[in-house]
């Protein structure tokens, strides 16, 4: 299992140990508006073969973790604290020179909009072979072999010949699909998936989610998926960590999360997410209010201006930040364990399961 920690919790992973480890990351930039805390104090670990899925909604700090795992924060009003080890490299404090030689086979990563991450000037073909001979010694014929061979692999037809085609000739899904193996060409051992499936129609979805799974078994990588939809993560997740305003509000596994989740915040999700399997005339049930500033978070607990179940806490949920706790299932909540489990039981689970 996926395993998760802080700082006061249970040391990361089990046998050979994690490959992707993350310890009390803090990601903060300096604005003229003020300090926006955009991760703020973050913990996780992935091992070989399994998947952490990443879900919460926009402003949360999902891909801003992304970011830092990738080395990718190079703005002077960026400042990152804590600890990011992929394998034994650690990556905080790293120079960006060996940082960018650690992706590629280390790690790499699917970005959410193909289209402004591959380059519009340069062939799709031309991009994976560049990205292929960076860190194997190969001709140049071999890598466009190589190229070609990732291309079919990834389902893309005719792949000899739309090697040399240009991003504006394909479509979206094959656009994500060309990302998708670039990102594999050199075998990398953590695959990060940052909404991999946005503004795709449900039929290449699922032919993206088979692909990532299937290309995860071949290469046995560990898989960060970043996403806002529970359903993406539900069909690949082994674990889930679900974040509010930078920091994590509950993590579990996937059967945990989805069948007794214990957060206000991750019921709220639950029940904003479309069914198919219950009638039309059915509301969904939307979380109220918005996302809080990054600049000036709410006293106490972030998510207490849009809790329902505040006034059973009182004072203490505005006063005091909940820690996280627990076992292998964790909640950052001041609601008693018991009372939250009766409250799913009682309450939330009939509306949304």
């Amino acid at each position: 299992m996926t395993t998760i920690a802080t700082e006061s919790t249970k040391p990361a992973g089990t046998g050979e140990g994690p490959y992707l480890d993350v310890r009390d990351l803090r990601v903060h930039f300096t604005t003229d508006d003020g300090l926006v805390k955009s991760v703020d104090g973050v913990s996780f670990s992935i091992e070989r073969g399994k998947t952490l899925g990443i879900v919460g909604e926009s402003g949360s700090g999902k891909s801003v973790t992304s970011m830092s795992i990738m080395g990718l924060h190079t703005a002077k009003n960026a400042k990152i604290e804590g600890s990011i080890k992929i394998g034994d490299e650690e990556i905080v404090g790293k120079p960006i020179d060996a940082i960018r030689q650690l992706r590629g086979q280390k790690m790499a990563m699917i970005f959410q909009d193909p289209l402004s991450a591959l380059h519009p000037f340069y062939t799709v073909g031309d991009q994976i072979i560049e990205a292929y001979r960076i860190h194997n010694k190969v001709s140049k014929k071999q890598a466009r072999q190589h190229a070609i061979d990732m291309l079919d692999r990834v389902g893309i037809p005719e792949p000899s010949k739309r090697i040399d085609a240009y991003p504006h000739q394909f479509s979206g899904g094959m656009r994500q699909r060309a990302m998708i193996a670039m990102a594999l060409s050199c075998d990398p051992d953590l695959l990060i998936a940052d909404e991999p499936t946005t503004a795709l129609d449900v039929t290449v979805q699922a032919q993206i989610l088979d692909l990532i799974r299937d290309l995860q078994k071949e290469f046995n990588s560990a898989v960060l998926m970043i996403t806002h939809d529970l359903g993406v993560v539900a069909e690949l997740a082994d674990d889930i960590m679900v974040m509010y305003a930078g920091r994590c509000a509950e993590y579990g596994t996937a059967d945990q999360v989805f069948n007794r989740p214990e957060h206000p915040y991750t019921w709220g999700l639950l029940g904003s997410m479309p069914r198919f399997d219950k009638p039309p005339t059915e509301r969904l049930l939307p979380i109220k209010g918005t996302p809080p500033s990054l600049i000036q978070l709410p006293s106490g607990c972030a998510f207490n201006p849009r809790c329902d179940f505040k006034e059973r806490v009182g004072e203490r949920c505005v006063r005091e930040r909940p820690e996280l706790l627990g076992e292998d299932h964790q909640i950052a909540c001041h609601l008693p364990p018991s009372e939250r489990q009766q409250i799913w039981t009682d309450e939330i689970a009939p509306r949304v399961k």
